[in-house]
Parts: C-alpha cells; sequence; structure tokens
C-alpha cells in the first residue's frame, strides 16, 4: 500500500523529472546529508521517509539514529542518508512532507494524552483522516499514545443523528442494529440531549456518546449512564479540539474515552529538516 501511495506522491511532485536539480547537479555527484528536528516532539513515518528515498532511488543508504515512536528535543538527528545527490535532492519534499505530517499527528496526540493522564479517560482519532493516508495517520495516533476508533464503517455500529432520523428514532435504529450487525460488533448511539441518552439506555446500547454536550450536560449524563447501566462505555466528542485545559475539564466528567476528529485533521506540521553535510 505505501509503495503505491509514495510512486503516486513522487509522481504528482514531479520527483521523476525535477528540473533544477538535473540542471544543476552533476549526475555523478555523491552527497551526504541528515534529517533534523526544528522543535520537540514525538517522531512518526522515519520508515515512510525512508521508503520514499529507496523508491526514488534504491542506491540511497539510510541509516535510522531515532525510531518511531521516540520522543526527539529539537536540533536531534533522525536519520543520516547517502547517495547520488540529484536523487537525494529530487526525494526530499515528498519524504518531509510524510514525515512531517505524521510527527504532527504523533506530538498533538501525545500532548492529548498527556493533558488527560491520571485520569480513566482514553484519547480516540475518527475518521476524519486524509483521503488515502488513514493507515498512516492512525498509525501515527499509536505512535504517539492515542487508541484508533473504527479504521471504516465496517468495523463497527455508530449510530448518529442522520442514521436515527432515518430510521426514525433511536429505539428503532439500536433494533434494526441488533437484528442486521454481527453479534460481536458493540452497537455505540451518539446522543445530544439527556432525553437521547435516557433512549439510548432503554434501547440498551453499548456504548454511548455524548456528542457536543456542555460540561454541565456531559456530567449529568455520566452520572445517568453509571447509574442506570455501568457497563455502557461513554464517549465524549464533538467541538473538544486540543487545548489541554478543555481536554481535563471533559476528562473529569467520568467519560472513558475522548475522540478527537483534531488528531488528524488539525495537528499542525511538525519541523523538520534535510542538511547536506
Amino acid at each position: 500500500m505505501n509503495s503505491d501511495l509514495i510512486q503516486r506522491a513522487l509522481a504528482e511532485d514531479g520527483a521523476f523529472a525535477d528540473i533544477t536539480t538535473l540542471s544543476t547537479v552533476p549526475a555523478e555527484q555523491q552527497a551526504r546529508g541528515s534529517i533534523v528536528t526544528r522543535q520537540e516532539g514525538v517522531v512518526a513515518g522515519l520508515h515512510v521517509a525512508a521508503e520514499t528515498f529507496q523508491t526514488l532511488d534504491p542506491r540511497i543508504e539510510i541509516e535510522f539514529l531515532v525510531q518511531d515512536g521516540a520522543t526527539v528535543q529539537r536540533g536531534d538527528l533522525l536519520l543520516r542518508l547517502s547517495g547520488p545527490a540529484r536523487s537525494i535532492l529530487s526525494a526530499e519534499r515528498v519524504a518531509l512532507n510524510f514525515l512531517g505530517r505524521l510527527s504532527g499527528i504523533a506530538t498533538t496526540t501525545a500532548l492529548c494524552v498527556r493533558a488527560v493522564e491520571g485520569s480513566r479517560a482514553r484519547i480516540l482519532d475518527t475518521r476524519k483522516t486524509t483521503p488515502g493516508l488513514r493507515s498512516l495517520e492512525k498509525e501515527a495516533v499509536q505512535l504517539g499514545g492515542g487508541q484508533n476508533h473504527r479504521f471504516g464503517l465496517s468495523d463497527g455500529v455508530l449510530i448518529k443523528d442522520n442514521h436515527i432520523k432515518a430510521a426514525g428514532g433511536i429505539p428503532q435504529a439500536i433494533a434494526a442494529a441488533r437484528h442486521q450487525a454481527p453479534h460481536l460488533l458493540k452497537i455505540e448511539v451518539e446522543c445530544e440531549t439527556l432525553a437521547e441518552v435516557e433512549q439510548a439506555l432503554q434501547a440498551d446500547a453499548d456504548v454511548i456518546l455524548l456528542d457536543n454536550m456542555d460540561l454541565e450536560t456531559m456530567r449529568t449524563a455520566v452520572r445517568l449512564i453509571r447509574q442506570q447501566a455501568p457497563r455502557v462505555l461513554i464517549e465524549a466528542s464533538g467541538s473538544i479540539g486540543t487545548n489541554a485545559s478543555r481536554l481535563v475539564a471533559v476528562a473529569e466528567t467520568g467519560v472513558d474515552f475522548i475522540s478527537l476528529g483534531a488528531l488528524t485533521h488539525s495537528a499542525p506540521n511538525f519541523d523538520i529538516s534535510l542538511e547536506f553535510a
């Protein structure tokens, strides 16, 4: 999978016909360089970056100085490269794009996980990923200490507002899911009000997602669920973001999971550069 993705990314960037490099760098020129961090964080995507260089030119030799998931400081060296200068230069931007994007996700995830340490809440990603990059982005979340929600629509039943409207209500949607879905899959229902939480409990949902609730309503919902159905898992989502104080406040309501689309759709790029020796 990564091979096809990398080939498309290199072709998109014009790496196989890099006019600037071809016109300025002699074909026989060899080079050595290092990939260097410009900030503190968690690294992800090193193997994808290495595969990018070697897809363009297998003659490029790579030495890993750290591994994916490592916490690094500004100025740390991540990889050493040696080989044809033209090839290294032509693959540089695509390799760094992968590495910067994935390390940004891992770093953002690590900050969120750290914010809720000591609580029962676990940080989850969502399906709000870059098309074609889901497996890499979800792996980056794991490297940052987070956990994956559904990879795709076939992995679990998550009944959202439009499903509820189309089915005719929460009880009807849950009943239909119980009838159709494999018995090993949990049934999760999105609830925006306490009345919907009550309906989900009465219909025997396995997981209740508290969506876009203010903190007071969320606390009340958690107490209600714990009292009536202690086995039911509770997820919070919707407009939470990655702000540490907001995450702490949500975790303190007692939810089991906090799912954050921002881990993948809004993570800042990690600042990394390639420096020739």
